[in-house]
C-alpha cells in the first residue's frame, strides 16, 4: 500500500491528537497540565504564522504583539466592564485582525528584510503601548484577576479543563488552516511564495491575499493570546517580548515551509525545551540553568542551522527524501 506524505503527515496528527485527548485522563499532574496548555497555545499561534511565512512567503516577527493585544483585549473587557467571555475572546480575536490588517496595508509594498524590519517595528511600539497605557494594561505592574474561562454559569477552571479547552481551539485552528491551503486561496498562497510577478500573471490579486494572510494570521494569535490569559490569570508587557516573536519564527522555520505538520511538531519541542528542567528526571541543576539562560540563543541557532543544512525545514529534508527513494525506485 503506498503511503503518501500527505497521509503520513495526517496519521502523525491524529495519533498525537489521541495522546494530547488521553493525557487529562492519565495524570492530574497540574504542572504538567500547564505546560502542555502553553504548548497548545503556541500551536495556535504557529498554526496561523505557517499560514503566514511558510506557505504566503511573508515574514513577520510582531506576532508576539498580536498575542499581546488579543490578551489586554479581553482581559480589560472582563475585568473592567464584566464583559461575557466568550464576546471577550471573540473581541480580542477582532482587534488582533485589525492589528494585522493596519500592519499589512502600509507594508505591501515591502519584501523580505524590509518587511521584517517593519513587522519588528511594530512589535517595538506595541511593547511601549502595552507599558505605557496604564488605565488599560497596569503598566509594568500587570493586569491581574483575570476570570477563568466561562459560558453562562459553567466555569471553566481547572487545569484539565483549561487544557482541554485549548487543545479544542488548537485541534480547530490546524484543521481550518489545513483545509485551506488545499483550496484555491492556499494555491495562490503558493504562487504568491514562488514568485509575486508569476501570481499576478495567474491573475492572483496579491495584493489583497497579502492583507488577508496577515488578518487571519494575526487573528489566530489574538485568539490565542485571550485564551492565554484567562488560562494564566495575570498578563504583563514581559510576556509579549520580542524574543517570544523570535521563538514562534523559529518554529515555522525549523518545522518547515509548505508545511502544518512541521511547525506544530517543532512547536512542541521548543516550547517543551523551556520546561526541560521540570520534564527530564535527573536533568541536573546547572544543565537546565544553562537551557534556561540561553533558550532564545539556542532556538536562534537551531533556525540557523536549519536554513544552512535543511532549507526549507525538515518538512522539505522530508520531501526531498522522498524524491531521492523515489528516484532509486525508476533507477531500479
Amino acid at each position: 500500500m503506498r503511503i503518501t506524505r500527505r497521509s503520513l503527515g495526517m496519521g502523525l496528527l491524529a495519533i498525537a491528537a489521541v495522546g494530547l485527548a488521553a493525557v487529562p485522563f492519565v495524570t492530574d499532574d497540574r504542572y504538567l497540565l500547564k505546560v502542555l496548555t502553553f504548548v497548545g497555545l503556541n500551536a495556535i499561534v504557529v498554526a496561523g504564522l505557517a499560514l503566514l511565512f511558510g506557505y504566503a512567503g511573508q515574514i513577520s516577527l510582531g506576532h508576539a504583539a498580536f498575542f499581546g493585544l488579543g490578551a489586554y483585549t479581553s482581559a480589560f473587557l472582563t475585568t473592567a466592564t464584566e464583559t461575557p467571555w466568550l464576546i471577550a475572546v471573540l473581541a480580542g480575536t477582532a482587534i488582533a485582525a485589525i492589528g494585522g490588517l493596519l500592519l499589512a496595508l502600509p507594508s505591501l509594498r515591502l519584501k523580505g528584510h524590509y518587511l521584517a524590519m517593519a513587522t519588528l517595528g511594530f512589535n517595538e511600539i506595541m511593547s511601549v503601548l502595552f507599558v505605557e497605557l496604564r488605565s488599560i494594561t497596569g503598566g509594568n505592574d500587570g493586569l491581574s484577576g483575570i476570570p477563568f474561562p466561562s459560558i453562562g454559569s459553567f466555569v471553566i477552571d481547572t487545569p484539565a479543563g483549561i487544557y482541554l479547552l485549548v487543545w479544542g481551539v488548537a485541534a480547530l485552528a490546524l484543521l481550518g488552516a489545513a483545509n485551506l491551503v488545499r483550496t484555491r486561496p492556499g494555491r495562490a498562497m503558493r504562487a504568491l511564495h514562488g514568485s509575486e510577478l508569476g501570481a499576478l500573471a495567474a491573475g492572483v490579486d496579491t495584493t489583497r491575499l497579502k492583507v488577508q494572510v496577515f488578518a487571519v494570521s494575526a487573528a489566530l494569535a489574538g485568539l490565542a493570546g485571550a485564551l492565554y490569559a484567562h488560562a494564566v490569570g495575570f498578563i504583563s508587557p514581559t510576556q509579549f517580548s520580542l524574543e517570544f516573536s523570535i521563538l514562534l519564527v523559529a518554529m515555522v522555520v525549523v518545522g518547515g515551509t509548505g508545511s502544518l505538520v512541521g511547525p506544530f511538531f517543532a512547536a512542541v519541542v521548543l516550547t517543551l525545551l523551556q520546561y526541560v528542567h521540570a520534564l527530564i528526571p535527573g536533568l541536573s541543576k546547572d544543565v537546565a540553568a544553562v537551557i534556561q539562560d540561553w533558550e532564545v540563543d539556542i532556538s536562534g541557532l537551531v533556525m540557523i542551522l536549519t536554513v544552512i543544512f535543511a532549507p526549507g525545514g525538515f518538512a522539505a529534508l522530508s520531501r526531498r527524501r522522498k524524491r531521492v527513494r523515489i528516484g532509486e525506485g525508476e533507477a531500479v
